[in-house]
Order: C-alpha cells, then sequence, then structure tokens
C-alpha cells in the first residue's frame, strides 16, 4: 500500500469519528442541561443526586467508564460498538456538559427570575423565556472546549473496534511498520476537526454576544 492509499484510508475514519461526536455531544447536552436545571432548581436531594453524579463521572478515566457504561449498555439492550461507544461517551461528557450549563445559570442574576415571575410567568416559563436563552449566550465558550474534548475522546471508541481515525491509524501502523507517518496523519485530522469546531463556535457567539452600551 503506498503512502497516498494509506492515508485515504486512515481518512475515511473521519466519517465515524464525526458520527461518535455528533451522537455523544448533543445527547450528553441533553441529559447535562436537564441535570444542571435540577441541581439550581430542585430540591435538596436532587441537587445531591445530580452534584454525586457529577463527582463519580469527573472524577474517573474516561476509557474506564467507557468500559463499563458499554458493557452494561450492550448487556441490557443489543446495540453495536458504534452504538454502545457514542451513547457511553454521551453519558461521560453529560456530567461535564452539566457542570457547564449549571455555572451558565448561576450566572444569570437572580433578579431576572423575579423579574419573569413578577409579570405573570410560571418557573418553568420563566427558565424556558429568560433564563436558557442567556445560558446559552454564555455556555458558548465553556461549551467549546468540551466539544474539543469530545472530538478528542472519540478515539477512545477504537478499543471497541469502532473503524474511527484511531483505529485505522493503529491498523496501518501494524502493517506498514511506520507508526510516525500513521499517527501524524491522524493528528492532523483530529487537529483539523478540533480548529473547524472552535472558530464555528467562536464564530456562533460572536453573532450571539450582546452588544456593549456606548
Amino acid at each position: 500500500m503506498d503512502v497516498a492509499s494509506f492515508l485515504k484510508y486512515i481518512a475515511s475514519g473521519t466519517a465515524y469519528t464525526i458520527a461518535v461526536t455528533l451522537i455523544a455531544l448533543p445527547s450528553g447536552l441533553v441529559i447535562g442541561t436537564l441535570f444542571a436545571l435540577a441541581n439550581v432548581y430542585g430540591g435538596k436531594v436532587i441537587q445531591r443526586l445530580t452534584a454525586l453524579y457529577s463527582t463519580i463521572m469527573r472524577g474517573l478515566p474516561p476509557i474506564v467508564l467507557l468500559f463499563i457504561l458499554y458493557f452494561i449498555v450492550s448487556g441490557s439492550i443489543n446495540l453495536s460498538p458504534f452504538w454502545a461507544g457514542s451513547i457511553s461517551l454521551g453519558i461521560v461528557t453529560s456530567a461535564y456538559q452539566m457542570e457547564i450549563i449549571r455555572g451558565a445559570i448561576l450566572s444569570v442574576s437572580g433578579g431576572q427570575m423575579m423579574a419573569a415571575r413578577a409579570i405573570g410567568m410560571n418557573k418553568i416559563q420563566a427558565i424556558r423565556y429568560i433564563i436558557l436563552p442567556q445560558t446559552v449566550r454564555l455556555a458558548i465558550p465553556p461549551w467549546s472546549n468540551e466539544a474539543a474534548i469530545v472530538i478528542k475522546d472519540s478515539s477512545l471508541v477504537y478499543a471497541l473496534g469502532v473503524p474511527e481515525i484511531l483505529r485505522r491509524a493503529q491498523l496501518i501502523s501494524a502493517s506498514t511498520q511506520e507508526p510516525f507517518l500513521a499517527f501524524t496523519a491522524a493528528a492532523l485530522i483530529y487537529f483539523i476537526l478540533v480548529f473547524v469546531t472552535n472558530r464555528s463556535l467562536d464564530a456562533l457567539e460572536r453573532r450571539l454576544r450582546i452588544p456593549a452600551n456606548p
């Protein structure tokens, strides 16, 4: 296999990497947002349970959690390694996204909720129409960092046999005895994915930013 062929083979794993990210990141956002809202606006028991969930998930290595969750998920439901790995990564990142959203919610002035309730909104309406729109804007910078982490952590599903970028680079390295070239190509692809993602989110942040008063 010539250099161009095996570089193309490694790059073809990008579709798996993107697919894993597009499943894990949004699912983690949904779970993390629900847990963040529960932590901020729930009772003491719910707050402690969500805080415990966050502490445990963030306190263990992602690869360990991936294996634990993979065997739980695949043992309960017949899922392919791709889907089990993607869902597991979504659960892992949900704890980090929970903290991002929680911090953004707490950054919104408490007077916003009081004002919304004063004009007749119930709590759910106030959260939906007043708190969450501001939360999204505040959460974009740290969420951009988490998106980059999830893209890189998607490489962990190679351990389950998913033929994404790192798995293909490993196979090429073993067959050609050219580990430097194989893994350098993989690193370059990951860098491009992270760079494009971060620049896109930076542009979104600028678009949503409220102009300062003159």
